[in-house]
Parts: structure tokens; C-alpha cells; sequence
């Protein structure tokens, strides 16, 4: 490789001497441009001979090398390609092994995954904390318990407490407020009427209709309960 590329060089340098000194070369390109291609040229000959020749020193090592970073590479062009897919599946991984998590899907969807227990506990933000919810269509409201409520600095007075809520396990008494915001992963939705349970009477927060009716749609598909945005 060294000696064809000397040979080129000399080739090239030979034709600049004997030119007829003209701005072109046959009319096609200028001797100083050729010049500087024919030195560029040279030294990228002598670069790649001196590694072409410790490549082929160690032959096999240097192939398995070689195609390493090649497959390494392809994975990267794959991956950039599909990841948007690649995403997806890494958020139903998620909600698998933390059922309640919301994974957010095609068109702004979200997905709970069912637990372990048959319910489907929704981990959502109430005024920018978390909470978890249990979802109820059956709760005609929002419903937090006293104990969450009073958490998120609510306190109703005990006059309050006048609304009858259905829920599945049947009616409570409870406290009308309006939420500021209440959002399930990238669903959200501002100022919810929403219902403070009285003390004791409700074991956890429900997810009822005055947040779920705001919603185009939800449904049940085996154990994934999912949710579309409005």
C-alpha cells in the first residue's frame, strides 16, 4: 500500500514539474489545488499503512475488535430508530412490577396495572402530592379519607360533613370540597369537586365519577385498567 501510494505521489508531482505552468490542469483543476490534495493525500496514505500494518500483526484479535464495535454501533442505530418503542415496553415493565404506577402510552393514555388483591390502586398527585386511590365507578365522587385529607393540609369542621356518598361498600357521609388539581400520570385535570369522608368511616381514597366522567373513556382490558385523556 505504501509503494502505490509513493508511486501516486511521484505520478502527480512529476505532471505539476513538466506542466506548461497554465491556472488548470486539462482545464479541470488548478495545480496549487491538486498540490494540497496530493500532500493530504500522502499523508493519510502513511497513516493508514502504519495502522494497516498493526491490524494485520494481530489479525484475529483485531477483527473480533472491529466487529464489536460494529455490532455495537448497529444496536445504537436500532435502538435510536425504535425508541420510541423501546420506551413503551420499558413503561409496561414498570407498571408490571409496580402495579399502581401509571405508564403513560399512544395518544397521552395511561395504564394501571391490576394488584395482586383484584383492585386497581391508582397512585395519583392530589395538589402536587401523591396519593394512592382505589378506583371506584361505583363512587359518585372523588373521596378522601380524613387522614389524607388533613395530609394535604384539609381539615373540614365537623358541621361539614352533610353529603351522602355511594361508593361499592354503600354510603358515607361526607365534606364537599374542590381539589385544585388532580393528575394520574400525564392526565391531569384542575379544580375537581371532590368529598372529604368523616373520620373512620373509609379505609382509602377513592377515584370516582367527578374525575373519571372529565375522562373520553376508560375501560378494563384483562388487568390493565386504562384511561384516556379528554
Amino acid at each position: 500500500m505504501i509503494y502505490l501510494g509513493l508511486a501516486a505521489i511521484a505520478l502527480v508531482t512529476a505532471v505539476l514539474v513538466f506542466s506548461d505552468g497554465s491556472d488548470s490542469l486539462g482545464g479541470v483543476i488548478e495545480p496549487d489545488h491538486l498540490a494540497g490534495l496530493v500532500s493530504t493525500g500522502g499523508i493519510l496514505i502513511l497513516v493508514v499503512a502504519g495502522y494497516w500494518r498493526q491490524f494485520t500483526a494481530r489479525l484475529g484479535p483485531n477483527l473480533g475488535a472491529l466487529l464489536a464495535w460494529a455490532m455495537i454501533g448497529l444496536a445504537l442505530v436500532i435502538g435510536y430508530g425504535e425508541r420510541d418503542r423501546i420506551r413503551g415496553v420499558g413503561a409496561r415493565v414498570l407498571g408490571d412490577l409496580r402495579p399502581g404506577s401509571a405508564v403513560s402510552g399512544a395518544g397521552g393514555t395511561v395504564t394501571i396495572t391490576r394488584r395482586a388483591d383484584g383492585d386497581f390502586r391508582v397512585e395519583a398527585e392530589v395538589n402536587g402530592r401523591v396519593q394512592p386511590f382505589l378506583f371506584d365507578t361505583g363512587a359518585s365522587s372523588v373521596v378522601l379519607t380524613a387522614e389524607n385529607a388533613s395530609a394535604l393540609g384539609i381539615n373540614p369542621a365537623p358541621a361539614d360533613f352533610t353529603a351522602r356518598v355511594a361508593t361499592a361498600n354503600g354510603l358515607a357521609y361526607a365534606a364537599p370540597i374542590q381539589l385544585d388539581s388532580l393528575r394520574i400520570g400525564t392526565i391531569g385535570e384542575r379544580r375537581v369537586n371532590a368529598m372529604v369522608a368523616r373520620p373512620g368511616s373509609l379505609a382509602g381514597n377513592l377515584l370516582g365519577q367527578t374525575f373519571l366522567t372529565r375522562l373520553s373513556a376508560y375501560e378494563v382490558r384483562g388487568d390493565r385498567l386504562i384511561l384516556s385523556p379528554p
